[in-house]
């Protein structure tokens, strides 16, 4: 039995999509009660469950052998490094004593050490506690979601214009969510002693001014970037429903993006879906 954290998200449904299409046993773990019949549908079995309630959520991971380890995304309007540290942390104290004898767990780019950095700190710090619980587990490392580029589609729509932090020409490793649900369902299949960290990015590196021409095409209208400046980053996202804690994690953590203060990985796993068909996926609604 495969336990899916995620189950219902951009990456987590991909990936128990293809272990179902394999004939494999599924278990998603959802706390929204009305996922459940979509996916028993799907043939999968839910749980639903609140992660922070630890003893209900290894009650699920003792029906299974292999684990998807996604932490969810906090509401940004809430602390969400706070937050995420909390949910995280419920789910390896959940996994430790547990049946499960295997993990994939979904990192990120640029995941390092440090306060107030967003997804960054708090991944490398799930990554450091996993290693010491001793279940063999391997890692996914994210290029920057194309799905980030979602919440941008009615702006483009509207006023022609493509609001971004990075300027026009910045490029950037991006990937599509379900190309690593795609490569996470192989990672779940393999022998329990065979584990890795890999880093997955989309078939080319792409820029915002590259986002922007791939609306322009799909809306069939112009679309510009419009670069929003450092000093107004907060008060942007401020405007757009994030907690000034939220959005001061989310500036640094952007700023430390495009500075690429960190390494940037020699092999990397290259995705097959490329912007322009994210995009236009996007705004057909698919």
């Amino acid at each position: 039995m495969h336990i899916i954290l995620g189950g219902t998200g951009n990456i987590g449904s991909v990936l128990a999509a293809r272990l179902l299409e394999r004939g494999e046993k599924v278990t998603i773990v959802s706390h929204d009660e009305k996922k459940k019949k979509e996916w028993e549908d799907k043939g999968a079995q839910v749980a639903v469950v609140n992660v922070l309630e630890v003893d209900k959520l290894r009650k699920v991971f003792d029906t299974g052998e292999r684990l998807f380890l996604l932490n969810p995304p906090a509401d940004p309007s809430t602390d969400t490094v706070k937050e995420e540290e909390k949910t995280v942390t419920a789910i390896l104290a959940a996994l430790q004593g547990s049946k499960i004898q295997k993990v994939v767990a979904e990192s990120t780019y640029g995941a390092q050490p440090g306060k107030g950095i967003g997804d960054l700190g708090v991944l490398y710090e799930m990554e450091q506690s996993l290693s010491r619980i001793g279940i063999p587990a391997s890692v996914m490392h994210g290029a920057y979601y194309m799905s980030n580029w979602i919440f941008s589609t009615d702006q483009a729509r509207e006023t022609g214009k493509l609001y971004s932090f990075y300027p026009a020409d910045f490029k950037l490793p991006m990937v599509s969510p379900a190309d690593i649900g795609e490569f996470g369902a192989g990672l779940m299949l393999e022998p329990l002693e065979k584990t890795d960290s890999y880093y997955i990015e989309g078939p080319e590196a792409y820029s915002p001014g590259d986002v922007a021409e791939a609306f322009a095409e799909a809306l069939r209208k112009p679309v510009e970037v419009a670069v929003v400046p450092e000093a107004e980053w907060v008060s942007y996202l401020q405007k757009g429903g994030f907690s000034l804690e939220a959005a001061e994690s989310m500036a640094t953590m952007t700023k430390l993006t495009l500075e690429q203060d960190y390494k940037m990985p020699v092999s990397p796993v290259k995705g097959k879906t490329t912007l322009k068909e994210f995009i236009k996926g996007v705004v057909n609604g698919s």
